[in-house]
């Protein structure tokens, strides 16, 4: 049976609901708008899962305020002197005008120097921004991968990096084809590793079931650690619909 998706409000609360052909109830809020979602064994009845998330409402609620509270920056102008992050450290921007293709290079350990054209945008300079980073990590994922791949026995057959607005990475378990944030290029190295390992255990397990749970910490035992991190990291201005 395929998976059945639906959504419903219990007390003030949106819920997702995910039937699958799995054993437990699995609840979970994720951020960074504080989802709320619950994957269900086909087998259980719908006032079973209401009483499941109402029993966990006020659990619910505290992660939800959790990440209410996370910092978010404000819209990017790309202007000298605006804050950047690379791979979890903040950088100043700097802005250089100059009769050559966009380029960014970071200079030190605080500045970041992007090149541009005269006269571009705020929109272009931020595109250009963008495409470095899309280059960083396209840079930085096959050397995870390599590492990775072999430690797990699985092997993805298409990997690539867009910008998502719902989750930090995705898996097609029957393309075996794997998507990772954009946004996780600005995010500590170790978060980028986590969402790789992650991503690629669900080719051993489709579901995040307690089997998956075993697989993580049998295999990245501090990944908790590393999603607590990216979790609490400063969100980009976009409008997530998460």
């Amino acid at each position: 049976m395929a998976e059945e998706t639906r959504s419903f409000q219990v007390r003030g609360v949106k819920v997702e609901v995910v039937r699958k052909d799995i054993k437990n109830l699995h609840l979970g809020v994720y951020p960074p708008m504080g989802r709320v979602r619950v994957a269900v064994p086909l087998v259980i009845s719908d006032e079973a899962v209401r009483l499941a998330v109402v029993d966990k409402l006020g659990w619910i609620k505290r992660q939800k305020a959790k990440f209410a509270k996370q910092p978010r920056q404000s819209q990017r102008e790309m202007v000298n002197g605006e804050s950047h992050y690379f791979l979890g450290k903040r950088y100043r921007l700097r802005v250089h005008e100059v009769a050559a293709p966009a380029r960014v290079a970071v200079r030190g350990i605080a500045s970041l120097d992007l090149f541009v054209r005269p006269g571009a945008t705020a929109a272009q300079r931020e595109e250009a921004l963008l495409v470095w980073y899309r280059a960083q990590l396209k840079a930085l994922i096959p050397t995870l991968l390599d590492k990775w791949q072999p430690v797990l026995g699985v092997q993805a057959s298409h990997w690539g990096v867009k910008k998502m607005k719902t989750k930090w990475g995705s898996c097609n378990t029957v393309a075996k084809r794997l998507w990772i944030n954009l946004e996780l290029a600005k995010k500590p190295a170790m978060c980028l590793e986590y969402i790789v390992v992650h991503e690629l255990v669900h080719l051993i397990e489709r579901s995040h079931s307690d089997r998956f749970t075993a697989l993580m910490d049998g295999f990245l035992p501090n990944w908790r650690s590393c999603r607590e991190t990216l979790n609490a990291g400063v969100l980009g201005h976009e409008v997530w619909a998460y």
